[in-house]
């Protein structure tokens, strides 16, 4: 019977040998059973949304996500892809190094367990009959359904042997270019701007926000 690592294997302290590695088709049996051993890891960490088997040390393309309600992903295929987007996103497997990356807003996935595809989108829906009062939990349906599309195809990509940083988006200004901690920048986020000094805005950085 195969034994399972319970935990995710930090690649800033411990080789993965199969974290970067295209890895192998399995069957839907197999399957189940190492996706029920990846929920039991994300449940008792409690800190993830996602997770690949390769993360574990498993040679095998099986991951799970729960975001919105647990999902099986086993040797999944992306079939289609629409409108490029830039997204913040960490991983359990380079903890505390998060990276924007270059992703799509919605992706259509087929799976060996459905004989149908799943749709996984973060775009706005119109939906009629809606009041004002409605409109921040709408938002908040929106940003996890993006959410769910994106963790998706971090998963997918890991059982590519594909990681965040090979997805990293460069971005308007140089990294190795030395900004003063007294300099002013100025950083955005969405529609709101903010003129401070580079210090102060470490934090906002590490929020999702930009330097322009």
């Amino acid at each position: 019977m195969r034994e399972i690592s319970k935990k995710v294997i930090n690649c800033y302290k411990d080789n993965n040998p199969v974290i970067n590695k295209k890895l192998k088709e399995v069957s839907v049996e197999e399957g189940m059973a190492i996706a029920t051993e990846l929920f039991q890891i994300l449940n008792k960490r409690k800190d993830g949304i996602g997770l690949a088997a390769n993360q574990v040390g498993i040679d095998a393309q099986v991951a799970v996500v729960n975001v919105r309600e647990p999902l099986v992903l086993i040797n999944p295929k992306i079939v289609s892809k629409e409108n490029e987007i830039s997204y913040y996103e960490g991983c359990l497997s380079y903890p505390n190094k998060g990276v924007r990356t270059q992703r799509y807003e919605t992706v259509q996935v087929k799976t060996e367990q459905n004989e149908s595809t799943w749709i996984f989108s973060g775009v706005e829906t119109n939906e009629e009959g809606k009041g004002s009062w409605e409109s921040d939990e709408s938002k908040n349906k929106q940003a996890l359904r993006l959410l769910e599309s994106i963790c998706v195809q971090h998963e997918i990509d890991h059982l590519m042997g594909i990681t965040i940083h090979d997805r990293k988006l460069v971005t308007t200004y140089k990294a190795e270019t030395k900004i003063g901690r007294n300099h002013l920048v100025t950083i955005k986020k969405g529609d709101a701007v903010k003129v401070l000094k580079y210090k102060k805005a470490q934090k906002f950085l590490n929020q999702e926000w930009i330097i322009q």
